[in-house]
């Protein structure tokens, strides 16, 4: 697999031009096209006031969303300002369901995350959660305030399953190049099912690799984030919501841990 082209989602949030510097940075490294985005969603008419009101304006709520789109692509080309191929697409519509729609003309989306004490998604943001959900592509989501991701030291959460063969492939651009890829399974009674077969596969893409098999009695997000600071890691790869979302988020699972509180890029498919 190669990235031709890595989109990236931009708002008007204070960590946008961080992001699309890393997405940036990917696709100079890649030799791939960058494409920035940017939707804003423009308010349905008030039927309960008075129909001209609504006439008069409907114009202005347009305009409103149309300088917002303006202003999220003077961050992206101040942010991509290097020499690079460069695409931009502005949309008057839902943010999320927009940036899943282009991402079927994409390798890679690159998303920022947000933990449980930060604000919201602004009026141009996505959450990426439900991007994972329904773009069927990997995802890069991007802590705040990172704005480089070089790949040398890599975790491979590994969980047999669809997930994680479908985010292993994916991450197979930055595994060819790491100077070192730990393959991890997690859990209490963790097993490395397929784990050596993995390793093997990548050691054929060129990749140093070991496994690791960690039993731990905290949780499998913890252990992992705990394993991948020591190793002095800068990419994690995972499969994301083995289990359905709406029992990782009643219960908690690792796809919410991650999302919530890694302090590193990680690299998802569902």
């Amino acid at each position: 697999m190669a990235y031709a082209n890595i989109l990236v989602s931009v708002d008007l949030d204070g960590t946008a031009p961080d992001r699309v510097r890393l997405a940036a940075g990917l696709a100079r490294r890649f030799e791939a096209t960058l494409t920035g985005a940017a939707a804003c969603q423009v308010p349905g008419p008030d039927y309960v006031r008075d129909i001209g009101e609504i006439d008069d304006e409907e114009p202005r709520y347009e305009e409103t969303a149309r300088t917002l789109l303006e202003q999220a692509r003077a961050v992206f080309d101040a942010a991509a300002d290097a020499p690079l191929r460069r695409d931009w697409h502005a949309a008057l519509a839902s943010p999320t369901t927009d940036l899943v729609a282009r991402a079927r003309a994409a390798d890679l989306l690159v998303v920022g995350r947000r933990g449980p004490d930060d604000a919201p998604p602004g009026t141009l943001g996505v959450s990426p959660g439900p991007v994972l959900m329904e773009a069927a592509r990997p995802v890069l989501v991007v802590p705040p305030r990172t704005g480089r991701l070089r790949g040398t030291r890599i975790v491979v959460a590994w969980k047999d399953g669809p997930e994680a063969r479908r985010a292993v492939s994916a991450a197979l651009p930055f595994i060819r190049e790491a100077d070192q890829v730990f393959v991890v399974s997690t859990g209490e009674g963790a097993r490395n099912e397929g784990a050596e077969e993995v390793a093997g596969h990548l050691a054929r893409h060129g990749a140093s690799v070991t496994t690791h098999l960690l039993r731990t009695a905290v949780s499998d997000g913890d252990e992992l984030l705990r394993f991948a600071l020591k190793q002095e890691a800068d990419l994690i790869v995972m499969g994301a919501y083995g289990r359905t979302r709406l029992r990782e988020w009643l219960f908690g699972g690792v796809t919410r841990e991650m999302l919530h509180r890694s302090p590193l890029p990680c690299l998802m498919c569902h």
